[in-house]
C-alpha cells in the first residue's frame, strides 16, 4: 500500500493532456487536506502513546509548501526544518513511509533513524528535514551552487521559520548565492512565533530588509492563499532557473497548534482570541475551498468526498506503518554519520 502525494508535472507526466485550471487546483486542495489528515494523526499517535518523542505540526501552513512544491519539478530541491512534514508531503512523499519513519520503522524513508525531524527523500528532490533552526541553509545552497556548476536547470528552495533569522549562517550563504548568482530560493515561513515567543520580540527591523541588504530580490506573500503563494513562486523559481540569481520569499502563516504536539496550553504566550480568529478566518484549506466552489470547480459534497477519501488514506497509512517491523539492531551503526 501507498499513498503518493504528487505535483502538476508529474500529473502531466501520467497524462497525454496538460493539466486544466480545474485539474491543477482541485490538486491543490488534495495536496493541502492530505498534510492537515496526515497532522491529525500524527497528533493522535501521539497521544497514544506509539509515537516516541514529539513532533511539530504544520496545521495551517499548508498552503506555504503547497504552493509552492506545485510550481517545482521532481528533480528540484528542498530543504526543510523541524516543522517538516507538510514540505515532505508536498514534494512528493508518500505518507505510509513518513508514518513508518515517525515510528521507528524499517519501512521508513530513513529506515526508522530520522524520525519526525530528519526525513529525506532524494528520489523526490528532498534533501531532508532539519531539527537545527537555520541548520538547512547551507545545504540548500550547496545544492544550488552544484546544480550551477553541473549547468542544469534545477532550482533549490529553502525553507525556514522566522526564528532562523537569527542565525548567522543564513546571511553567510545570502552573501554567497547573491554573489554567484545561485538558483536558491529562501522561503521564511513566518508563523509569528519563535517556539514561544512572537517575532516581533526578537527580531529587529524588517525581514525583507535582511535580504535586500545583499541586493537579493525579495517579497512577501499571504501564506494562506495557495494561488497568491503558488503565483510568485512560479515566477521567482522561473527567475531562477533563467540564471538570475538568488531571492527570498516572506510568507506570513500561522501555526495551528502548539509549538510541538505536547505544547497544549498556550495562552501564556497567544491567546484563545487570535487562534480562533486565524482557523475560523485565515484556515488555508476553507480559503480555497470557497474559491473552488465560487469558480464552479467543486461544490461542497465533492469536496467533503475529497476529503473522506484522504481520511481513509490516511488511516491505511498508520495501519501500515504500526504493523511495520522495526529494523534490525545489527543496522544500528549503518546508515548514520558523526
Amino acid at each position: 500500500m501507498s499513498v503518493t502525494a504528487s505535483n502538476p508535472g508529474d500529473l502531466a507526466a501520467r497524462s497525454a493532456a496538460p493539466v486544466t485550471e480545474q485539474q491543477k487546483w482541485l490538486h491543490a486542495y488534495r495536496q493541502m487536506v492530505s498534510i492537515r489528515l496526515f497532522e491529525e494523526q500524527v497528533n493522535e499517535l501521539y497521544i497514544r502513546a506509539l509515537m516516541p518523542g514529539l513532533a511539530h505540526l504544520y496545521s495551517g501552513e499548508e498552503a506555504v509548501a503547497v504552493g509552492i512544491c506545485e510550481a517545482l519539478r521532481r528533480d528540484d530541491y528542498i530543504t526543510s526544518t523541524h516543522r517538516g512534514h507538510g514540505h515532505c508531503l508536498a514534494k512528493g512523499a508518500s505518507p505510509d513511509r513518513m508514518f513508518a519513519e515517525l515510528l521507528g520503522k524499517e519501512a521508513g524513508y530513513c529506515r526508522g533513524k530520522g524520525g519526525s525531524m530528519h526525513i529525506a527523500d532524494p528520489a523526490t528532490g528532498n534533501l531532508g528535514a532539519n531539527a537545527i533552526v537555520g541548520g538547512s541553509v547551507g545545504i540548500a545552497t550547496g545544492a544550488a551552487f552544484a546544480a550551477k556548476r553541473l549547468r542544469t536547470d534545477r532550482v533549490a528552495v529553502c525553507f525556514f521559520g522566522e526564528g532562523a533569522l537569527g542565525q548567522g549562517s543564513l546571511y553567510e550563504v545570502m552573501n554567497l548565492a547573491q554573489l554567484w548568482k545561485l538558483p536558491v530560493i529562501y522561503v521564511c515561513e513566518n508563523n509569528l512565533y519563535n517556539e514561544y515567543t512572537h517575532f516581533s520580540e526578537t527580531t529587529a527591523g524588517t525581514i525583507l530588509a535582511r535580504a535586500t541588504a545583499f541586493g537579493i530580490e525579495a517579497t512577501s506573500v499571504d501564506g494562506q492563499d495557495v494561488r497568491k503563494v503558488n503565483e510568485v513562486a512560479s515566477r521567482l523559481i522561473q527567475r531562477a532557473r533563467k540564471g538570475e540569481g538568488p531571492s527570498f520569499l516572506q510568507a506570513d502563516t500561522y501555526r495551528f497548534s502548539g509549538h510541538h504536539v505536547g505544547d497544549i496550553s498556550r495562552e501564556y504566550y497567544r491567546s484563545k482570541q487570535e487562534e480562533s480568529l486565524w482557523k475560523t478566518e485565515r484556515d488555508p484549506i476553507k480559503l480555497h475551498a470557497a474559491w473552488l466552489i465560487a469558480q464552479r470547480f467543486a461544490d461542497s459534497a465533492s469536496l467533503d468526498k475529497t476529503a473522506a477519501e484522504i481520511r481513509n488514506e490516511m488511516i491505511a497509512a498508520v495501519k501500515f506503518a504500526v504493523e511495520a517491523p522495526y529494523p534490525s539492531v545489527k543496522e544500528v551503526d549503518q546508515h548514520v554519520y558523526a
